[in-house]
């Protein structure tokens, strides 16, 4: 059965309807997914596919690593207004991370993927990995990887717990709380660090999060468990975690995770960036030219240890116009997810992008159809 496409597009982005037509008639019949953009605060495409089981605008998805996103909004705002400094050391803030030779690391080598910290040697467990301040205290006393601030590697499922612990130590709330105070309370964004059991039947109603037969597969067969990939990805422990389904637990969805444990829609996830670089209906964008350019710059580009394939961060956001987007600007601000869903912001064209899925896409990371809606997106908001 063909899926129903449902939503408006404004005048000039017809094409991009086109675009998330073709994708969604070539996925599977119970494809569901969500496609939001913004130019210059307006909202110009507001996209979903049929509303059976629940599926359409209100459903939310787990964002998996998106949620990176909108953990590294909370420590930009806290820079921007000087309560973090990025070149103090980590330990300026959380002492205790002094341990096992990781004293000199800086904070903004610790966004950039660089600390070496990537997991534990023995696994975390679910109910550890929904709670971001069991995660910080073990990694506090765990061994590096690599010597800390000499090499970058993918930190999926801890960058989150590690820069929320410096957030703690220097402001006495959780980034959750400081991101729920200063950025998705005041502009109503459908993106949740902790998702309110009253609306925990918006994410049930998206049915759960499913993987592809090929990722079934790949998910039984890991690297090998002492590989930094097993590590990183929680492979190594008596725990082994399926990343893409991991939103399905209700505790990871209540916590809130500052890695992994976001829960949106695609409405939410374009809805932060647009606030984040621009006004949206008459409130300030929330961070200034200064901070978006420094966060955007590139910062630990080249062969990544954890994933063995090309890597670019900025300050924790992913370098989204070398990794994914060539054609977009170079300060370009973002993040991928496991499942396949993708938010970023375009500073230099005004542009905010949020796309989100239920079948998680293969392989990991946002999912290969984000590439031709993106392009299209890029093409009506250029006048091309």
């Amino acid at each position: 059965m063909t899926q129903e496409i449902h939503g408006t597009v404004a005048d000039g982005f017809e094409r991009v309807r086109e675009e998330f037509t073709a994708v969604v008639t070539g996925e599977p019949a119970d494809h569901e997914g969500q496609l939001c953009v913004y130019v210059h605060g307006r909202r110009v495409v507001d996209l979903w596919t049929g509303d059976g089981a629940g599926a359409g605008a209100g459903a939310l998805y787990g964002v998996h690593t998106a949620t990176l996103g909108a953990a590294h909004l909370v420590v930009a705002l806290l820079v921007q207004e000087g309560t973090l400094e990025l070149d103090r050391r980590v330990t300026y803030y959380w002492p205790e991370f002094a341990a096992e030779g990781k004293g000199s690391l800086t904070l903004r080598d610790l966004l950039a993927h660089r600390a070496g910290v990537i997991g534990t040697d023995t696994g975390f467990s679910t109910a550890e990995l929904a709670d971001d301040r069991v995660i910080a205290e073990r990694l506090a006393d765990q061994r590096p990887y690599w010597r800390p601030g000499t090499a970058f590697g993918s930190h999926p499922l801890v960058l989150g717990a590690l820069a929320g612990e410096v957030v703690r130590r220097a402001t006495g709330h959780t980034l959750q709380d400081v991101y729920e105070d200063r950025v998705r309370a005041p502009h109503h964004l459908d993106f949740h660090l902790g998702l309110p059991a009253g609306l925990d039947h918006r994410f049930r109603a998206a049915r759960p999060m499913v993987l592809t037969p090929v990722q079934r597969a790949e998910a039984a067969c890991p690297d090998g468990p002492r590989s930094l990939a097993a590590i990183a990805f929680n492979r190594n422990g008596t725990h082994s975690t399926c990343l893409e389904t991991l939103p399905n637990e209700p505790a990871v969805r209540a916590g809130g995770p500052a890695s992994v444990g976001g829960v949106a829609s695609a409405r939410g996830l374009a809805g932060l960036y647009a606030a984040a670089i621009g006004e949206v209906e008459g409130r300030a964008p929330l961070l200034k030219p200064d901070t978006l350019a420094e966060f955007g710059q590139f910062h630990s580009v080249g062969y990544d240890l954890v994933t063995r394939t090309h890597g670019s961060y900025g300050v924790g956001f992913e370098a989204t116009a070398d990794l994914w987007h060539p054609f977009l600007g170079a300060g370009t601000i973002g993040h991928g997810g496991a499942g396949g869903s993708q938010g970023f912001a375009d500073p230099s064209g005004g542009l905010a992008y949020g796309y989100t899925r239920r079948r998680s896409a293969c392989p990991g990371g946002a999912a290969p159809e984000n590439q031709r809606l993106v392009a299209a997106v890029h093409a009506a908001a250029s006048g091309c």
